[in-house]
């Protein structure tokens, strides 16, 4: 899977360099600030790609010693790196439409300029929708993140072509710093949202989509033995995912009972989680006199009170760290 991921990533790595090439030939011919941004972010994706590349390589590297749970990590690094050098080109865009406001400079060439940017802008678009599309079908931050970022590259060209197409138009310069100003804002927003994204992965902030969609699973595979689930956090390492939880189960079942049923639970779990392969530490909690009035089991020879109502499982109460906790 990460050889593919290789691949792919190598081939975002050579494309940008041919894009950006192209780039800064336009910004060469025509001196327009509004077309250097679009180079500069270029430059970005150049360097991301080389990141995201080594990103994948070294979390395709099996688990050792000194990191029992992998070297996934590495891509929230990856696109904590790709948002702040967005972030910096966007930075550095505004300054020179700035400068480009105190020191007007001619334009020239741009009709040529014009069509080199649609064909960056195009690889760029072609390019970003399917390292998007390729990375949510993988599941690979890297990907997904490295092609966000080409696809905002290639929004931005948009606007560099329609500020190019006034310019020819109506012949006022003064257009093209401003255009630099409204790139450099795009970018830098989202610069923001990938270094946001990073954050959130390397801080084990939890992801409640995912949540959701284990909570689902066990809902509608539940077994009886599995008198209650709580505690459960959820920590993602690229691809694999950590879940530990308290399962609750009748006090009598023998320690081999309760492995059969933890396994029941891991296989059903790895079965239909769409989004990875999960690896579980449970502990395991004896049934109390309380759990009598939740428990589903039919045939408990040691029941002290009569089922009542059985608990309907939500993220809400099987987060806390609460047995048998009513969803509010």
């Amino acid at each position: 899977m990460k050889r593919t991921d290789l691949f792919y990533i190598r081939l975002s790595f050579i494309v940008s360099i041919f894009i950006c090439a192209v780039k800064f030939v336009a910004w060469a011919i025509t001196g327009s600030l509004v077309i250097l941004s679009d180079a500069l972010e270029s430059i970005i994706n150049v360097a991301a790609a080389a990141f995201a590349w080594y990103s994948i390589y070294l979390s395709n590297k099996p688990r050792d010693t000194e990191h029992p749970y992998g070297h996934g990590k590495i891509e929230f690094f990856s696109i904590g790196f790709e948002g702040a050098m967005i972030l910096i080109a966007g930075i550095g865009i505004l300054v020179q439409a700035v400068q480009g406001f105190i020191h007007p400079q001619s334009l020239k060439g741009l009709t040529t300029g014009l069509w080199l940017t649609v064909a960056g802008g195009a690889a760029n678009f072609i390019l970003g929708y399917f390292l998007v599309q390729t990375g949510k079908n993988r599941n690979s931050l890297t990907l997904t993140g490295n092609g966000k970022h080409i696809l905002s590259d290639s929004y931005s060209s948009i606007g560099v072509l329609v500020a190019v197409v006034l310019i020819l138009l109506t012949g006022y310069s003064w257009i093209d710093p401003v255009a630099s100003v409204f790139a450099a804002a795009v970018i830098i927003y989202t610069g923001f949202r990938l270094m946001r994204k990073s954050v959130k992965g390397l801080m084990d902030e939890v992801d409640m989509k995912v949540v959701d969609e284990l909570v689902e699973i066990l809902k509608l595979n539940r077994k009886a033995a599995w008198i209650d689930v709580h505690n459960m956090r959820v920590q993602r390492f690229g691809n694999y995912y950590h879940v530990d939880c308290h399962v609750t189960m009748p006090y009598y079942y023998s320690l081999e009972q309760v492995h059969d049923e933890l396994t029941k639970l891991d296989t059903v779990l790895n079965k239909n989680f769409q989004k990875g392969s999960i690896e579980f530490f449970i502990h395991t909690d004896p049934c109390i006199s309380s759990s009598c009035r939740h428990c589903l089991l039919s045939e408990c020879p040691v029941r002290k009170f009569p089922f009542q109502q059985q608990i309907e499982w939500s993220k809400e109460n099987l987060l806390p760290n609460k047995k048998h906790a009513f969803a509010e």
